[in-house]
């Protein structure tokens, strides 16, 4: 057999590598169009359920003889239920609730000093004053009676016979509406209570009758708070009251929402007015302790329903 000649290896050994490199060679991709993606709409915001019905917060400040009686326990939740609303109760003496409203920290303010109430309203703090209700105040002490306060006709002549006694005194000494009133009793007996018999305590009316009852001494309490204290180890009884001196009333103010603009004025607004309606005045009416009421409605709005 003859040998191959050449040229035909050298065309041979051409068509092999061009073989070759077909097979190792990569195919051209074919691109792939991605699908145009279809626009999502934006959700509708609503808000949830809880948002929707989460109760607003009214700041009250008002005094510890009206928390401590119980009445705002008793009337607040139907408040709170009716508009849907928390109401933030901060108990202090008038003195504290009315500063509070001044540096419009509170939305609206409960209390009872009728000249600082007026003062409050005029300096531009609060837009009005509101009457709600009333009671008075009260002489109570021991039973026994050492000074012998029971037979005074008026407040002033108890003070002075106790002072002239120096008979154990408990004064709240917290500014307090209670405190002004009995300042304002010391003064009208022209007296400076000062010595170990008068004792100031800076407490809240609640404290102010346990810590006489203990000490068997006199004090000067709002007959709501006496009220809902009587009961199992309390031994203090009214010895003077019914002086026109001792009438006690209360009023309601909203405060000056141009102070900022954290102070709810509408809600304060929509308070004053329920709280003043002939149908809550009634339930301040219906508070009793053992058949006995512990205030009285006096807002304008009730007042001209009984006429």
């Amino acid at each position: 057999m003859s040998k191959p000649s050449k040229l035909y290896l050298i065309v041979l050994f051409t068509l092999l590598l061009s073989l070759t490199a077909c097979q190792t060679a990569s195919p051209t991709p074919t691109a792939t169009v991605a699908p145009t993606a279809e626009p999502t709409a934006e959700p509708t915001a609503e808000p949830t359920v809880e948002a929707a019905d989460a109760p607003q917060t009214l700041r009250l400040a008002t005094t510890t003889s009206t928390d401590d009686s119980g009445l705002l326990d008793a009337i607040l939740p139907v408040f709170e239920e009716e508009f849907n609303v928390t109401v933030d109760v901060i108990a202090v003496g008038t003195g504290q609730a009315l500063e509070l409203g001044r540096n419009g920290d509170v939305d609206v303010v409960l209390v009872h000093d009728r000249a600082r109430e007026d003062a409050f309203v005029a300096e531009g703090h609060g837009v009005a004053r509101f009457d709600v209700m009333y009671n008075d105040f009260i002489i109570v002490g021991p039973e026994a009676d050492p000074a012998g306060i029971a037979d005074s006709a008026t407040a002033v002549e108890a003070f002075t016979t106790i002072a002239g006694a120096e008979a154990v005194f408990v004064s709240r000494g917290d500014d307090s509406g209670t405190h002004g009133r009995e300042k304002s009793i010391w003064a009208l007996a022209e007296i400076e209570p000062a010595g170990d018999w008068y004792q100031s305590t800076g407490q809240g009316m609640g404290e102010v009758l346990t810590i006489a009852n203990e000490q068997q001494a006199y004090t000067l309490a709002d007959r709501g708070t006496y009220l809902s204290r009587l009961g199992e180890n309390f031994e203090l009884v009214i010895l003077v009251e019914g002086d026109d001196s001792l009438l006690n009333p209360y009023g309601v103010i909203p405060v000056n929402p141009e102070k900022n603009d954290s102070i709810n004025g509408p809600l304060a607004e929509q308070f004053v007015n329920w709280l003043t309606s002939v149908e809550t005045q009634e339930l301040i009416a219906g508070f009793t302790i053992n058949g006995e009421p512990l205030f009285f409605p006096d807002s304008e709005t009730y007042r001209a329903a009984q006429e």
